[in-house]
């Protein structure tokens, strides 16, 4: 099998529309949580959402992409740009039937959808769609418009697994890569879901955080009081690539992908199971993968959403998998990102790269009284990031429909 190295990052998010500013409100354990001030939310349970600021798509999308692409397409080609100009590659050099798109996308066109919808019901088309609605609405899209772009003529596709979507895009470009099917790969996700149709029926379901008088810690993973998740927007973009290849052009490694892993829970339409029987697999499975134990892991990104069930499920899990013989720490950075849904794991397989970059485990932050079904021999890392040597940096992404996913990444060495 051939090794896999990651070779460039990209990244919008509402913690920062670029890596490095990203990275830093992260470290400093920063919360994106705010009143939602995309449209009037006072009809829902949930009022509070992370919504990117100051998003600029003129910084790397000409008009006539702004003008036919959806939101989740445009974060994709944002975030994909940063990562192309990160990875510094000479596109003339690369067979481009070698480098291909795989990209997560767990919703797709919401806006354009609900937009179209409206306005032929109201009757502004007499009643006639945008020529353009159908090419916007579709989650393939974005995979399409990133390879367009550059002129990328390899596998091209776009993976839907809810939530656990950014590390399925990440695990498939990782696999036909060692396979020898592709050089290189852009792969992640995106995800625009904060749109009153979306935003609407997560918060009838009383998924979503009621703590609409204090946004700034809705969020908040394992404490005792939390309530649900927060709804997140953007996108994440990793260059997978072929370590041979990547050595031949002199490209700067950030980490080796070494391990990656998918199972089902056939539990429950929106639960998950509540021993974490299907996360834990996932993780042994990624583990046994990469070559490594347990106790070689030091980081562990979780999924945790700050939903009661779900985050006691996977400690649940971590408890089967790690027991008591390790030295390994977890955080949930959804405290400060909010939810992104399908694009979480792609910004969150960021987080654990840098994690090993800068040896530093970023906190699980708005934590004031640890939930006391937490496992005691699990080192949750809260409300300040810990500096510690990081070789080894795991990430779970979990998805409604019973999808567990673990990608592991490790310290690149020659």
């Amino acid at each position: 099998m051939k090794r896999v190295v990651v070779t460039g990052l990209g990244t919008i998010s509402p913690l920062g529309n670029d890596i490095e500013g990203f990275w830093s409100n992260i470290k400093a354990g920063k919360s994106a949580g705010q009143k939602l001030s995309r449209f009037d939310a006072s009809k829902f349970r949930s009022q509070v959402a992370c919504e990117i600021q100051d998003f600029d798509a003129s910084k790397y999308l000409d008009k006539a992409e702004v003008k036919r692409t959806d939101l989740f397409t445009q974060y994709a080609l944002y975030s994909a740009s940063q990562a192309m100009e990160d990875a510094n590659f000479d596109l003339s050099k690369i067979d481009p039937f070698d480098f291909g798109v795989i990209w997560g996308v767990g919703q797709g066109g919401m806006q354009t959808f609900e937009n179209e919808v409206e306005n032929y019901v109201n009757g502004d088309y007499n009643p006639r769609f945008n020529p353009f609605f159908i090419p916007k609405l579709l989650i393939n899209m974005a995979s399409g418009m990133i390879s367009m772009k550059y002129g990328l003529q390899g596998i091209n596709y776009t993976p839907v697994s809810a939530c656990a979507t950014g590390n399925t895009a990440i695990m498939d470009a990782f696999n036909y890569i060692r396979l020898g099917k592709a050089k290189v790969f852009v792969t992640g996700g995106s995800e625009a879901g904060i749109t009153p149709a979306s935003f609407g029926g997560f918060s009838a379901m009383k998924a979503m955080s009621q703590r609409n008088d204090d946004p700034k810690t809705a969020s908040r993973p394992f404490d005792k009081n939390r309530d649900g998740f927060v709804m997140g927007e953007g996108a994440g973009a990793l260059i997978l690539e072929e370590y041979e290849h990547a050595k031949a052009r002199g490209a700067k490694i950030y980490a080796e992908l070494v391990g990656a892993a998918m199972t089902a829970d056939a539990y429950h339409m929106t639960s998950p199971h509540p021993e974490g029987l299907g996360a834990a697999k996932s993780m042994e499975l990624a583990i046994e993968e990469a070559g490594l134990k347990p106790k070689d892991v030091d980081y562990l990104n979780l999924h945790a959403t700050s939903t009661p069930v779900g985050d006691i499920a996977e400690l649940n899990a971590v408890q089967k998998v790690f027991g008591n013989d390790h030295q390994l720490h977890v955080s949930s950075t959804k405290s400060m990102t909010g939810h992104l849904l399908g694009a979480a794991a792609a910004i969150e397989a960021i987080i654990a790269i840098k994690s090993i970059n800068e040896n530093i485990i970023p906190a699980t932050i708005n934590v004031e009284e640890l939930d006391d079904e937490i496992p005691a021999d699990i080192n949750v890392v809260i409300n300040q990031p810990l500096e510690k040597p990081v070789k080894v940096a795991m990430s779970n992404a979990f998805g409604f429909g019973g999808h567990n996913s673990t990608v592991i990444f490790k310290e690149f060495v020659e």
